[in-house]
């Protein structure tokens, strides 16, 4: 065995979000990767009814798949995943549309399971503005109140979809790290979906994460990146911010037809209303050398190659997630 695919078996590998089609063969390739634990984070558009049934969802995946994937309320269910060597099971949103104007929801939701939610997704909601809103009039005042509820119950917000002015008053105002789940720097290609560096670095400033994503669109060479534009995009982040905020958000949507009715519907503004981007439809190529989740120990042997010593890279593998995980799942006295 080489040194690179002994470090990999041996990490924690920790995937900030995933949108994929599940089923069997999906929670299959997590473990053929060698995943500790994935934000599974499907969830976009859904009302408070719809956002149980996806919870309801994800119950009986677990059940049905007890013996590969295994549910993950706390730091020490990622670290149990591990030694039973299972992938442990974050749910996750990428809107708090379920809540819909209850504030009560939140803690709700986190009673059954939900660790991580993305304020909003793309569009407007109660909270705040998302990236592709015409006007980001920033985080609301039910959105200061949303936000202090996932501080107390101990809720990961995420930032990724949401717009610059909110993640911005998010940021300052939020009690406990957050994190921009799946993300490229804006510095590197000049695209609304990616971020600039101020909010890098402010997320940083208070404890948060930033997970570096494998969407082409946002990648410099596009769709003809390979592993390697996707380690210098995080090679700039960790130069900006320092390691212990950097890690791995790979937005895998595997085994989702592009175009497809899912993607389709995505795509537009609450899930019926205007198309917001051509990204359902048009061709999207994962870097080349990580294309699925099968390819992720090479992942691996890509940083070491180019000399990351096996601390930082067990840091971007999964030690910071944890890091942050367990200050944001920490519920506040």
């Amino acid at each position: 065995m080489t040194d690179a695919r002994k470090l990999h078996d041996n990490a924690i590998i920790v995937d900030g979000l995933q949108t994929c089609q599940w089923s069997r063969s999906i929670f299959e390739e997590m473990r053929a990767g060698g995943l500790t634990t994935v934000n599974v984070s499907s969830l976009l558009w859904e009302n408070f009814r719809e956002g149980i049934g996806y919870v309801s969802e994800w119950k009986r995946f677990l059940r049905e798949n007890d013996d590969i994937i295994r549910p993950v309320r706390t730091v020490a269910d990622i670290h149990a995943a591990k030694a039973e060597g299972k992938t442990g099971i974050i749910i996750g949103w990428q809107n708090t549309s379920p809540l819909e104007d209850k504030l009560d929801y939140v803690e709700i939701f986190k009673d059954l399971g939900v660790g991580i939610m993305q304020l909003t997704y793309n569009t407007q909601n109660y909270s705040g503005a998302g990236y592709l809103e015409e006007v980001d009039s920033g985080l609301t005042g039910f959105g200061r109140e949303v936000l202090a509820e996932m501080n107390r119950v101990g809720v990961l917000c995420d930032l990724s979809h949401v717009g610059d002015k909110t993640s911005a008053d998010v940021i300052a105002y939020s009690k406990k790290p957050v994190c921009i789940s799946h993300i490229l720097p804006r510095a590197l290609r000049d695209v609304k979906r990616n971020k600039p560096d101020e909010l890098f670095v402010a997320c940083a400033e208070k404890g948060g994460l930033i997970g570096v994503s494998l969407f082409a669109p946002g990648l410099a060479a596009g769709n003809d990146a390979t592993v390697e534009d996707y380690l210098d995009a995080m090679s700039y982040v960790i130069d900006l911010v320092g390691e212990d905020h950097v890690g791995i958000g790979t937005d895998f949507s595997l085994d989702r037809p592009r175009p497809g009715p899912w993607l389709l519907w995505a795509n537009k503004d609450k899930g019926t209303a205007r198309t917001l981007t051509e990204f359902g439809s048009v061709k999207i190529s994962k870097p080349k050398g990580i294309q699925r989740m099968t390819e992720m120990p090479n992942l691996t042997a890509r940083m070491l190659a180019r000399g990351w010593g096996e601390e930082l890279v067990l840091k971007l593998l999964g030690r910071n997630w944890l890091r942050v995980l367990d200050a944001a799942w920490t519920p506040m006295a």
